[in-house]
């Protein structure tokens, strides 16, 4: 079977249930939005060490499962259950609880990692203004919902560890250089 079905040649697309519809459907939108999510996901993840790496690939089979519930809404074996997103809730908390946290607004790209995130944090948010057409229009699963809304919580809470992590570990680079310099000058 070919990759191509010529379909969307016209601007034509379908859902896992059959269903044609537009591309520029609400539901087409939502889900090129967290596939693109996806996507900055897995260019994020190249750079993350353990247990980021496994957690974001984690994430991704997750939003896997969500797109799978917008294309065929019926199917309930692609129901979120709160689980999902009580395990993002708790690693926000676990790494919030392990640097200072700057309260202010931040400048991203402190280093390239935490501004990958920061792009896939911008996706998450948008795919949340998506969501919410689409519950509008078609209804949808309130748990993914919420679990695209915790996601960009915790995108941004692993953007700024990264970047606390990175500065601190230049710090003691430099400490380092330091105590070297002055111990090789006795």
């Amino acid at each position: 079977m070919n990759v191509y079905t010529k379909q969307g040649d016209s601007g034509k697309t379908s859902l896992m249930n059959g269903i044609t519809v537009s591309k520029s459907d609400d539901r087409i939108e939502l889900l090129g939005t967290i596939d693109e999510l996806s996507s900055c996901l897995g260019l994020a993840k190249v750079l993350c060490d353990e247990p980021l790496h496994s957690q974001i690939s984690q994430i991704q089979k997750t939003l896997l499962q969500i797109m799978a519930k917008i294309a065929e809404p019926r199917n309930l074996n692609y129901n979120l259950n709160a689980q999902e997103t009580s395990a993002l809730e708790a690693e926000i908390d676990r790494m919030e609880a392990s640097f200072p946290r700057a309260k202010e607004f931040v400048l991203y790209g402190g280093c390239e990692q935490s501004a990958r995130l920061d792009v896939a944090r911008a996706v998450a948010r948008r795919a949340e203004r998506r969501f919410r057409k689409v519950e509008q229009n078609y209804g949808c699963d309130p748990k993914a919902m919420q679990y695209i809304n915790r996601l960009s919580d915790f995108l941004y809470i692993a953007a700024r560890f990264t970047d606390y992590q990175t500065s601190h570990t230049k710090e003691e680079a430099i400490k380092e250089s330091v105590v070297q310099n002055i111990l090789k000058n006795k």
